[in-house]
């Protein structure tokens, strides 16, 4: 074991920096463990990615997040988390996967693996769980969904042009990857459950994909779903009247979502709700039923994943610490 602290956060996201960032503003001790690099989510978004939310609505305890748009970029993002994590001096552990979790003798025992295979461990009193959702996708769950050409990120168009690349989705992150291929020279067929796109499309960008749609620029199968992927084709399948057919295809974008992982939070026994997804807490204090166990950002949302976002999930930090300054203050909080 490396030793004992007083918070491990399992997860470097912004909820987790927002943690570790109120942990050092009250003189707490604590860890930040991630498997990969300081907000890793955001690392993965496309790279020519545009916030919905204004740069305040991202800023972390007061820092300034200063951009030239009202709208920050990607890029503009992972700066500024930099910039917290060096503002706040966090002891922040990159590219330190944890493999398990436990409890033992009243505190937790966090088990890790380094990128270069070391294992090491930590003690801690209290542990956040803030691991986000972007690691588990929503599966289409169809034969195929494996193949190669089956990806459920999406980051930069180059490598479709002149390909028939299929669009599984509705929402935000459907419609930009279908626009930004098309725009780079790809045939782009968009597939969707529903008969229109998702109500949370960003404003701005509705108008475009509609005047795609409408011209036949951009092909779209709505009440529609897949049903098997092959190398060269995929199958479509009418959700109305059961009608199939099978369409050319090289490259499949399944921007069907994401959902947290729970798996930590099962193995110390933390209750979830087994409809919603959610995490039986404490919304005061972010504790779940086992004690001295948190949950910060989006995994307090569940299946529903559109229900937390940076501008509120952000808040945890605060909500718990303000809860242990409250414990150490009555004298039940142990620091080491």
């Amino acid at each position: 074991m490396s030793g004992r602290t007083a918070i491990v956060v399992i997860g470097a996201g912004p909820c987790g920096l927002a943690v570790g960032a109120a942990a050092r503003a009250a003189g707490l001790s604590c860890v930040l463990l991630d498997k990969g690099p300081v907000v890793s989510s955001i690392e993965r978004y496309p790279i020519d990615m545009t916030f919905f939310s204004t740069a305040d609505h991202l800023e972390i305890r007061g820092v300034p997040f200063i951009t030239d748009s009202d709208k920050p970029t990607r890029s503009q993002a992972l700066n500024y988390y930099r910039r917290i994590v060096e503002h706040f001096d966090l002891d922040v552990r990159q590219y330190e996967e944890v493999t398990r979790v436990e409890r033992l003798d009243g505190e937790f025992s966090v088990h890790t693996r380094r990128a270069d295979g070391t294992e090491s461990g930590y003690r801690a009193s209290n542990l956040v769980i803030a691991t986000g959702y972007f690691d588990t996708p929503n599966l289409l769950e169809v034969e195929g969904e494996d193949l190669p050409k089956v990806t459920h990120y999406f980051r930069e168009p180059h490598r479709y042009f002149d390909q028939d690349v299929l669009v599984v989705g509705g929402g935000n992150s459907a419609v930009e990857a279908a626009l930004t291929t098309w725009r780079a020279g790809a045939r782009v067929t968009m597939v969707h459950l529903l008969d229109d796109f998702d109500r949370g499309v960003k404003p701005w960008v509705l108008p475009d994909i509609r005047n795609r749609v409408d011209s036949g620029d951009i092909g779209v199968e709505w009440g529609s779903r897949v049903l098997a992927i092959e190398p060269d084709r995929v199958k479509i399948g009418s959700v109305s009247d059961g009608g199939e057919r099978w369409i050319p295809n090289d490259f499949v974008l399944a921007m069907t979502g994401f959902r947290p992982d729970p798996r930590f939070l099962r193995a110390l026994g933390a209750q979830i709700d087994s409809t919603t997804g959610v995490p039986v807490h404490d919304s005061a204090t972010m504790e779940t039923t086992v004690p001295e166990l948190f949950i910060a950002g989006v995994l307090a949302a569940g299946f529903d994943a559109n229900r937390i976002f940076i501008q509120n999930g952000r808040e945890h930090g605060d909500l718990i610490v303000d809860s242990l300054r409250t414990r150490l203050v009555d004298g039940h909080l142990r620091l080491e």
